[in-house]
């Protein structure tokens, strides 16, 4: 049994809640723990992910949040850098999922986030698993 942080930039309700749904039922179904934390945005769940790596609690993370298309560049550089973060994280040997949705409106991310449709926090779950199998065959 592993334990996962689920790391959410709480920013819509709603959607956050279907993909944290998910996440858990993804890790509780395989036999692991979870225990979620939120961060201000997008942006922080990067940093909030190395911090916790460092602290040596957790085997896995799985980021969730949701993106939304606006007006301005800013949905260019949250989607991006928040990838980026995570990407960087994960090259240096930290299993983690990526669900974070970057989406153009709502209706995108509904089907997506809900568990009964694309269920991308399970996916994001069961990403984390499989790194963590990996990190743990090679280690």
């Amino acid at each position: 049994m592993a334990k996962f942080l689920i790391v959410e930039a709480r920013f819509y309700d709603h959607l956050n809640d279907m993909l944290i749904a998910g996440a858990k039922a993804a890790l509780e179904a395989a036999g692991h723990k979870a225990e979620v934390i939120t961060v201000p945005g997008a942006l922080e769940i990067p940093g909030a992910i190395a911090l916790a790596d460092e602290s040596g609690d957790f085997d896995g993370f799985v980021a969730i949040g949701v993106v939304i298309r606006g007006e301005t560049y800013h949905f260019e550089i949250v989607a991006g850098e928040s990838a980026r973060g995570i990407m960087a994280l994960t090259m240096d040997g930290v299993a983690i999922g990526n669900g974070i949705l970057t989406v153009e409106d709502e209706a995108q991310a509904i089907v997506r986030a809900d568990p009964a449709q694309k269920d991308k926090g399970g996916e994001a779950a069961k990403a984390a698993m499989a790194l963590l199998a990996l990190r743990e065959r090679w280690a």
